[in-house]
């Protein structure tokens, strides 16, 4: 192998487009486009065009049969990446699966476990939100301990707003069989995983689910779901399509600080002078007026930092593919390891299944109870196969 990473392109789409780009730009210095595959001919004619060095396939199978490529980037279908990210490892070839790593564990666990069986190859998952300065670096400040044990968090992110022309461009859109569900696997799988990636993962989920609330579709396109995590610790999860002005704010409570990120672009962080219970017992009726009477002095209770960070667009993308690149070539360690694709795929499975049956849900569900749930549901549709 060379300096740079031969890279096989499965699916010319936007995502698979944007990244041919990024690489074409020079944004991935270690990385070269190798191959394109897509099953649509009318791609062939543009990546000669626009990648005239890079061979086309219509069928991935013979691209990572070629010998063109050292590694893929799955840019298809959700329930395609488990089983082309197989496909690519069984041959030899590095796989970095998009976001969502697949619309069910089942599917997921095979991935994961057949990539485990193969330590020697590289294996990701383009989840480019932990490539964002800003969550890197809330990441270190829970991690440190800056804001003492979490006590709960919530985040509210509804701007996602689609109209219904968006999921009428296509049959398998915001379908069962052919998407796997809606704003769930389609547009929150990154603040799914950064929740968890920060906060940890919660041991079972209620949620309240809308299918079709605001929009003609069969899947979900209103969520609320609360989770605990353990130990009284808790959390909420809002999503929705039909927010036209929409709402991103994730809100991080400890027993010695706090976190509040709006937009996910500024984050303001209170690190308590003393855990909050400390502050609470040292305090005498007389400070409890002050209180009432606003004149307690706040910089004798906390301080507040304001952290915001300047992010260039498809800066996040290409760093999480110069990364993967890095750990094929030298073994930098992965930014995204494709195993953590699994978490977000869980808990979108534990909300779907709470919402179907009307209970609280062990993130440890019964994987067969949820194929089950969800087939039903594609045979209902009646358009696409069922899965297995």
């Amino acid at each position: 192998m060379t300096d740079k990473v031969r890279l096989g392109i499965i699916g010319l789409g936007t995502q698979g487009s944007m990244y041919a780009k990024f690489i074409a730009d020079g944004l991935v210095p270690n990385m070269e486009v190798a191959a394109i595959s897509d099953i649509d001919p009318a791609k062939a004619e543009i990546a000669a065009s626009q990648y005239p060095e890079a061979s086309f396939y219509e069928n991935y199978l013979e691209l990572l049969e070629s010998g063109d490529v050292d590694a893929i980037v799955t840019a298809v279908p959700h329930y395609l990446h488990p089983q082309m990210g197989i496909d690519a490892l069984s041959r030899g070839v590095h796989a970095l699966v998009e976001k969502p790593a697949g619309v069910y564990t089942k599917q997921v666990k095979e991935l994961n476990a057949f990539a485990a069986a193969h330590p020697e190859l590289s294996f990701g998952i383009m989840f480019n939100q932990r490539n964002n300065p800003l969550y890197i670096r809330l990441k270190e400040i829970v991690d440190n301990g800056e804001i003492g044990s979490i006590l709960r968090s919530n985040w509210i992110i509804t701007n996602w707003w689609r109209p219904q022309g968006y999921y009428d461009q296509s049959a398998w859109r915001a379908t069962w069989g052919g998407e796997g569900g809606g704003v769930l696997v389609n547009q929150a799988p990154h603040q799914l995983d950064l929740w968890q990636w920060i906060c940890g993962v919660p041991k079972s989920v209620f949620s309240k689910v809308a299918y079709g609330f605001r929009r003609n579709i069969a899947v979900e396109d209103e969520v609320t779901a609360l989770v605990d995590f353990g130990d009284g610790v808790t959390g909420v999860f809002v999503t929705a399509t039909h927010d036209l002005v929409g709402t991103d704010r994730f809100e991080i409570l400890g027993d010695q600080g706090k976190i509040v990120v709006e937009g996910s672009k500024t984050a303001t962080v209170t690190r308590l002078k003393k855990p909050e219970r400390e502050l609470s017992e040292s305090m005498d009726m007389a400070d409890v007026m002050k209180l009432f009477m606003g004149e307690l002095n706040a910089d004798d209770l906390y301080t507040t930092e304001t952290i915001e960070f300047d992010s260039a667009w498809g800066a996040q993308h290409s760093g999480v593919l110069e990364n993967f690149a890095a750990n094929i070539l030298d073994g930098t360690p992965l930014l995204a390891p494709g195993s953590d694709g699994i978490t977000g795929v869980r808990l979108a499975n534990a909300i779907h299944l709470s919402s179907w049956t009307g209970k609280e849900v062990s993130l440890d569900f019964d994987e067969d109870e949820f194929l089950g749930e969800l087939n039903s549901r594609i045979r209902a549709e009646g358009k696409f196969p069922e899965r297995s």
